[in-house]
């Protein structure tokens, strides 16, 4: 397996990296993560996340709201395309939920005609701030990367 994980703490934005090669050209895995039921493929049993509903596929602008679980609790999340370049990289932003500040980008690199490095990168501020990084910045890095293996492993096989 090639991928590559990094993070960067800082008492503010946290940022999180997630990288592995896909055996595929970067345009076709950039279109699958397009596709109807993608997220959903995505999204490890474990994570029990629901989509409420969504407005359209990525495009700028269009949405999508989750309903994911804060320990016993369930919190809504609103997110937003943005920062889209056709077959190479899209972001979401959230515009409300549990992370103050939360930018996804997807990106989409080509190594070659039939191979490219998928990259997740996340840039975040924790819920609560500075106390959120000391009492959840190891919990929710050590997620985050539990997270990107499996989505990478389920876009490898796919």
């Amino acid at each position: 397996m090639n991928h590559a994980a990094e993070a960067a703490f800082s008492m503010e934005k946290q940022y999180f990296t997630y990288s592995s090669v896909i055996e595929a050209p970067a345009e076709e895995v950039f279109q699958w993560h397009t596709r109807p039921g993608a997220f959903e493929r995505l999204s490890p049993p474990w994570e029990r996340v629901e989509v409420i509903r969504r407005t359209g596929s990525i495009k700028e602008g269009s949405q999508v709201e989750l309903s994911v679980p804060a320990g016993p609790l369930r919190v809504k999340w609103l997110l937003e395309h943005c920062d889209i370049e056709p077959g190479r990289q899209f972001c979401g932003r959230s515009l409300k939920g549990p992370f103050p500040c939360w930018k996804h980008f997807h990106r989409f690199i080509p190594q070659g005609e039939k191979t490219c490095l998928l990259e997740d990168h996340i840039e975040y501020i924790p819920p609560l701030g500075r106390a959120g990084a000391l009492f959840w910045g190891n919990y929710i890095q050590a997620n985050l990367e539990k997270l990107f293996a499996y989505r990478h492993l389920v876009t490898r096989l796919d």
